[in-house]
C-alpha cells in the first residue's frame, strides 16, 4: 500500500505544474531514456564500500529499474531571512541523466499574500537562479561560477534522497569514512563537488553535509556549511521515500533552518515533455504506479 507521503494528486489542476512543464519543454532535452530500464544488479554494487552497499540496500536500488529521471512536488515552508518569518511553500522538480539536469520551481507567498516564483537550473554544466515577485519583477537573478557549483551539488543532494541509481554511473566517486558515514562526489563539466552522507544502522541517511554551496547573505555569496537533515523514511514500492526534510545553513552566527515540509509527488523515468512548439509524442510507461508525467 502507498505511503501518504505519495498521496495520489491531480498535477494537471497545479499551475506550478504547468510552469514546470513549461520550463523543462523550454529547455529541449534529449529523448527520453529507455522506457522499460534494466535492474540494478548486485555485481554492479558488489565492489562499493560496505557502508554505501548498506545504504543502497536501505533504498531499495538493487533489483530496482535504474533511474534515469524524477519528478517530485514538495510543500512545506520557505523563508529568506529569519527576521522575516515562514512563508508557506510548494515546489516542482524535473531531474535528468545522462546528460546531468535539474529544473525547480517554487513558489512562495510573502506576509502569506505577494507571490513570488523561483527558478533554479543545472543545464548544460552551468547553475542558474531566477526570483521574480509577482513573477514578473526579478528581484534574484544569479549565475556563474557559485551557482555552477551550487547547483550540482543540489542535484546530489536530490539524487542521494531520492534517486541513488541516477549515481552508479563513472562520474561519481564513493568513499568510506567510518561506518555510517560515506564521502560521494560527483563530477561534471569539469567541476566536482562533495558531500559526506550520514547514515544509521539500517543504511537510512539522517543528513547530508556539504561546503560546496553559497549562502545568499545581505553582504552576499559566502561558501557555507549546508545540511538537508531527514527525520523519517517510508518504504513506497519496494523503494525508500524520506519523510520530513530540511534544508539548514551552518553559518558562524548559528544555525539558519530556512526550509521544511514533505515530498507529496515522486515518480522515476518520466519523459521529459516534447520541445516547445513540438507536437506531443507518446510518455513511456511508468515503472510503478506513482510515475507519470513531470
Amino acid at each position: 500500500m502507498a505511503s501518504p507521503i505519495l498521496s495520489p494528486s491531480d498535477p494537471d489542476r497545479d499551475p506550478l505544474y504547468h510552469r514546470l512543464i513549461r520550463e523543462v519543454g523550454a529547455v529541449g532535452l534529449p529523448a527520453a531514456g529507455p522506457a522499460a530500464p534494466p535492474p540494478v544488479t548486485e555485481a554492479e554494487v558488489a565492489g562499493l564500500p560496505p557502508v554505501v552497499r548498506r545504504y543502497l540496500e536501505f533504498m531499495g536500488v538493487v533489483g530496482q529499474p535504474r533511474v534515469w529521471s524524477l519528478s517530485a512536488r514538495f510543500a512545506g515552508r520557505f523563508r529568506l531571512r529569519p527576521r522575516l518569518g515562514w512563508m508557506p511553500a510548494q515546489a516542482w522538480q524535473y531531474n535528468a541523466n545522462p546528460e546531468i539536469t535539474r529544473v525547480f520551481v517554487m513558489r512562495v507567498r510573502l506576509v502569506g499574500v505577494i507571490p513570488m516564483v523561483g527558478r533554479d537550473t543545472y543545464l548544460h554544466g552551468h547553475g542558474h537562479m531566477l526570483g521574480r515577485l509577482l513573477d514578473r519583477m526579478t528581484v534574484v537573478d544569479g549565475h556563474g561560477e557559485e551557482f555552477d557549483i551550487g547547483e550540482l551539488t543540489t542535484y546530489l543532494n536530490d539524487a542521494i534522497l531520492m534517486a541513488p541509481s541516477m549515481l552508479l554511473t563513472p562520474a561519481t566517486n564513493w568513499n568510506p569514512v567510518d561506518d555510517h558515514t560515506f564521502e560521494v562526489c560527483l563530477t561534471d563539466a569539469g567541476r566536482t563537488v562533495r558531500a559526506r552522507v550520514f547514515v544509521d544502522e539500517r543504511g537510512a541517511p539522517y543528513d547530508f553535509s556539504t561546503t560546496d554551496r553559497y549562502a545568499a547573505l545581505p553582504g552576499g555569496l559566502v561558501r557555507a556549511e549546508w545540511h538537508t537533515p531527514v527525520t523519517d523514511w517510508h518504504t513506497v514500492h519496494g523503494r525508500a521515500v524520506p519523510g520530513r526534510v530540511a534544508a539548514v545553513w551552518h553559518l558562524p552566527s548559528g544555525p539558519l533552518p530556512y526550509l521544511t515540509g514533505r515530498l507529496t509527488h515522486l515518480a522515476h523515468n518520466v519523459a521529459p515533455p516534447p520541445p516547445a512548439g513540438a507536437e506531443a509524442t507518446a510518455q513511456p510507461a511508468p515503472d510503478h504506479p506513482h510515475h507519470g508525467k513531470p
